[in-house]
């Protein structure tokens, strides 16, 4: 591999043993400006003809310095300029030699000036360094760093020399006999120690000025770059924000630009409190080829560095290699499992609460820690993601809001129809028999009759009506004061079937059937409620069930702690995607002014409500209309008692 022409003469004074006559250098290019600039006057200013070597890393840079070489060009025969050609600088002889090179060749990367004459000698030999920061680059090219030596030993400069006139000689062959006379008239075997010009003490303290000016300008551009990410990274966060309220595309874009902005080996984001065991990462930026956390759970609370966090609420920061920094079993443990050297936690905030966590790792030796710079603009983008995620949050809370009203719109609409059908039709009902009767006293006994047990019977329909509304106000609210006892399923049963045996005596009701096992356990509920549940099913089945159908209810043990009852018909039936629905206030099945039977349809919505507070769930089953209907609920047995 081509090695840099300062490599080169490194090696060679080292072979030679005169590597201390030599002392490496940072320079900035308006330092190397200067320098060569100052060289170059001093070979205007003087009646000497020296050899000069002069390399430029591009043709534009050297076009700016064409004219300063041509008036040199006057004084001496022996120039040579070597450039990377762009646009129409070739090799050629004319009032100079000029040389163009490769611009792979390692030349392009150094900055080089040569001069021997018969009184002095001084050289610049510098390769580039590729450390800037990219804002410094797009700022000012002055800011450009090169190492090298500048030195006026002349066995140095020579031997410097013939490094680079071997390199004229690999692109120009043709220059052999012109090289070689300036071999022989400036390059001798045996060259002086130490003749002529020497570093002046201005020349070293103006050397040390711009060298100072440089660094406060690398620091300044370092400022100025740290700023201009913190606000890229913090605007695109925001443009993030306003172009989606989904928390997930937030956190993504933060992990992503976060984790390449900092140059870190994984960067995590995710959403928790402080009183959470373990979170599920994410969200998550690799860096390197390091393992993935994506899909696994991560512990907080037997965390330390979390609870530091916590207590906090500031950055925490962990060196793995400091074992006094981590003696807890928990993070050895992690950081083995992950390879974590280095490890920082940023807390997510609102209002002073923790809502959620931004980590930063460098994996094995990677990496040297975050600068204070590095931190901040973490900070500053997990403000952002509170931002971000309480914003989402509310929005969700908002959508929330608007189903739950919109819920509270069709139950008004609902009420508002139960009312006008289920209140007024047996209102109207009453009062056309009290009427009849009150205005025509010598109605016949019979149809006086007739009239009182109709009045009864649409009175007994709106004291129903009044009293779901009033049960499932109470259970809602939960104004109820439960009272669970050990109870037989058969004696509640029987209870709630009173009713129905009550009404076959009136009505032709479909078959009802028991099939209980003889051996039941018991079930810790309050009775009052279980038999509400089990009336409130019966009478639902026996309404949507022809005459000549059946109704089922049987049990059975699930596991050992669970009682399963059913209530099945063979009647109507229910459409698969309404089972849930059937449980909703107010709901009816066939619509609230055209059904065929009565109700209010709160029944199935006390049922529910009164079974989740004995502890259990309830549901429906049906394969359609006309196929009968299936209601389960489950209880908790007492076996042991």
């Amino acid at each position: 591999m081509p090695t840099s022409t300062l490599d080169a003469l490194i090696q060679e004074l080292k072979t030679d043993g005169r590597r201390d006559t030599l002392h490496p250098q940072i320079f900035f290019k308006t330092s190397l400006t200067a320098l060569s600039h100052a060289m170059e006057d001093q070979v205007l200013a003087s009646d000497d003809r020296p050899l000069i070597i002069a390399t430029f890393q591009r043709e534009r840079f050297y076009r700016q310095e064409a004219h300063r070489y041509r008036r040199i060009a006057r004084q001496t025969a022996q120039v040579y300029v070597l450039a990377a050609p762009e646009t129409d600088f070739t090799s050629r002889s004319g009032d100079y030699e000029t040389v163009a090179f490769d611009p792979a060749d390692p030349l392009s990367q150094e900055w080089n000036l040569i001069i021997v004459g018969h009184r002095s000698a001084s050289c610049l030999i510098c390769h580039e360094r590729d450390t800037l920061h990219p804002l410094a680059k797009q700022a000012m090219d002055q800011s450009r760093q090169f190492e090298g030596i500048w030195t006026f030993d002349r066995a140095v400069v020579c031997r410097a020399a013939h490094l680079m006139l071997d390199h004229i000689l690999r692109y120009r062959p043709e220059l052999a006999d012109k090289i070689a006379t300036a071999r022989r008239d400036f390059l001798p075997d045996q060259p002086e120690s130490l003749v002529g010009l020497g570093p002046e003490p201005f020349a070293g303290r103006l050397l040390t000025y711009l060298q100072a000016g440089q660094y406060k300008l690398m620091k300044a551009y370092r400022s100025l770059e740290s700023k201009e990410q913190r606000e890229r990274l913090v605007n695109l966060i925001t443009i993030a924000i306003r172009q989606s309220l989904d928390p997930d595309e937030v956190f993504q874009v933060a992990t992503q630009e976060l984790g390449q902005a900092l140059g870190t080996c994984r960067c995590l984001i995710y959403a928790c409190r402080e009183g959470d065991g373990e979170v599920v990462i994410r969200h998550e930026y690799l860096g390197r080829a390091v393992a993935s956390l994506q899909g696994q759970p991560w512990p907080l609370q037997t965390n330390p560095l979390f609870q530091t966090l916590v207590a906090s609420h500031r950055a925490v920061e962990l060196v793995a290699m400091d074992p006094a920094q981590t003696p807890s079993p928990l993070l050895q443990a992690l950081i083995q499992s992950w390879d974590i050297g280095r490890w920082l936690l940023v807390p997510v905030l609102h209002q002073n609460q923790l809502i959620g966590v931004l980590e930063l790792h460098h994996c094995g030796h990677c990496g040297s820690g975050w600068t204070p710079q590095e931190i901040a603009l973490a900070e500053a983008i997990a403000d952002q993601v509170g931002v971000a995620l309480i914003q989402a949050r509310a929005y969700a809370h908002l959508e929330d809001l608007n189903q739950q009203l919109a819920a509270l719109d069709r139950t008004r609409d609902n009420l508002t129809a139960i009312v006008g059908h289920e209140l007024r039709t047996p209102l109207s009902t009453v009062q056309v028999c009290l009427e009849s009767m009150a205005t025509e006293p010598d109605m016949p006994a019979e149809l006086r009759q007739v009239m009182i047990e109709t009045a009864m019977t649409d009175a007994e329909r709106l004291r129903r009506l009044v009293q779901d509304f009033l049960m499932l106000s109470r259970l809602e609210s939960g104004r109820v004061e439960w009272n669970p006892e050990l109870l037989s399923l058969q004696e509640c049963l029987d209870m709630a079937l009173s009713n129905i045996r009550a009404r076959q005596v009136k009505d032709k009701l479909p078959t009802v059937t028991v099939k209980l096992p003889e051996e039941l356990p018991l079930v810790r509920v309050d009775g009052e409620w279980l038999v509400e549940v089990l009336a409130k099913l019966l009478d639902n089945a026996c309404k949507f069930t022809e005459s000549n159908g059946a109704v089922m209810i049987s049990a059975q043990w699930e596991g050992r702690d669970v009682l399963h009852v059913t209530v099945a018909d063979t009647g109507r039936g229910i459409e698969p995607d309404r089972l849930e629905a059937v449980f909703d206030r107010f709901h009816q099945e066939e619509g609230a002014l055209r059904r065929t039977v009565g109700g209010t349809g709160l029944g199935l919505a006390i049922a529910r409500q009164i079974i989740d507070r004995l502890g259990g769930r309830i549901w429906a089953e049906s394969a359609g209309r006309n196929q009968g209907t299936a209601f389960h609920f489950t209880l908790p047995a007492a076996l042991d008692s």
